[in-house]
């Protein structure tokens, strides 16, 4: 399974809740659960948007982007080098270029490997 935008704006719709700035009323101290506004799928997608394209806009000006807990985001400058056509065999020249490179922090590789085993 990959995750794609939809995914992430159907997380933040079931994650993010917002408080009421109303005093409280009796009723609602028996359904805790229910003392939130809900988030509107489009304010959710607007979210979404504008935290990919702030990520998108640091990583156009270089800079690294980290998220607490997941990782680094890094812009790496690849030079120009020789390769070849894979099927043809014919010789080229790859020009340099600007790659981005990502890290993981070790408490997602413990997660990702909870018992110490090493990837193939």
């Amino acid at each position: 399974m990959s995750l794609n935008k939809k995914d992430l704006v159907n997380g933040v719709l079931e994650k993010v809740r917002f408080k009421p700035r109303k005093k409280k009323r009796a009723q609602q101290f028996l359904f805790p659960e229910l003392d939130y506004i809900p988030l509107s799928r489009k304010r959710a997608n607007k979210l979404v948007d504008t935290t990919l394209e702030l990520v998108k806009q640091a990583l156009e000006r270089g800079e690294d982007v980290r998220i607490h807990g997941f990782g680094v985001f890094r812009v790496r400058f690849r030079w120009a080098r020789r390769g070849r056509h894979p099927r043809t065999g014919v010789p080229l020249v790859l020009n340099s270029r600007r790659v981005v490179t990502f890290r993981c922090f070790s408490r997602l590789k413990r997660k990702l490997n909870p018992h110490g085993a090493s990837p193939p």
